[in-house]
Parts: C-alpha cells; structure tokens; sequence
C-alpha cells in the first residue's frame, strides 16, 4: 500500500473511531447503573460468556495490568457481582464467575445495549453489516495477536 494511502487510512480512522467512542461511551455510560463502570460491565460480559475465567486471562484479554484487574475484581466482588472459585487441583488458581446477581445485571445490561446498537445498525445493509464487522473483527485477531504479550 502507498504510504500517502495509508496516511490518508490511518487519518480516516482516528477520526471515525474518536467519533463513534465518545458518542458510543456517552449512550452506554448513561445506561449503566451508577455503581458500576462500563469497564465493569465487560469484565461481567466476559465471565459471563466464558462461565468463568482467571484475572490473569482477563488481563490478556483487555490489555490491562494484573494489579488493574485485580482492584476492578476486588470491587465487583464487594458488590457481589462475582465470586471466586479456587482450583481443587492447584491451589495457585483461583477462578472468577458471576453471582446469581451479577448474571441477572450482566443480562439486563446486555438487553440494554443490543436495543441501543441495534437502533444504528439498521441503517447498514446486511452485507455492509457483515463486512464491517469482519473486519473490525480482524483488527482485533491482529491487535490481540501483536500486543497480547504487553503489560
């Protein structure tokens, strides 16, 4: 690719991605109960699809240090949103899933989010849709595989 092509690509997406994080931080934030983060809600959606899962595999999965993880752990578990499990093999392994609580609000708030994603997708063609999505997809395979070894 020319680098005036991509020059012009890189300032294309700086630009949409800054316009659609903010606006889409701002929708979601404003639906999120006060107590909890939009971070939070991740790490809930994560557990949730996953059942249950280690701080350190979240801390790969989001790109953020051990000792981030483990206060935003700390603090979904004071809300009894999540509980630890240890191992019964190694003890060195402690799981993380959600409580009956954190499953219903994890829920809810998924509920909520696909109502308001749902309401600008529709303006994509279906294959627009798909398209996008594929490669937002990709980016995300070659980000995860590229930087998934920083802390």
């Amino acid at each position: 690719m020319d680098s005036k092509l991509l020059s012009q690509l890189i300032d294309r997406y700086f630009s949409s991605m800054n316009t659609v994080q903010r606006a889409m931080n701002v929708m979601i934030t404003e639906r999120m109960p006060k107590h909890l983060t939009s971070d939070q809600f991740c790490i809930l959606k994560y557990i949730g699809e996953q059942e249950q899962c280690t701080s350190s595999e979240l801390s790969e999965v989001f790109f953020v240090g051990k000792s981030s993880i483990t206060a935003m752990i700390n603090r979904l578990a004071e809300k009894e949103l999540i509980v630890r499990h240890p191992d019964e093999k190694d003890r060195r392994v402690t799981y993380l899933a959600l409580t009956e609580e954190g499953k219903r609000l994890s829920q809810e708030l998924n509920r909520t989010i696909e109502q308001l994603l749902a309401k600008y997708i529709v303006h994509f063609e279906e294959e627009e849709a798909l398209a996008f999505i594929n490669t937002l997809e990709k980016l995300g395979k070659v980000l995860s595989e590229q930087e998934g070894g920083r802390e």
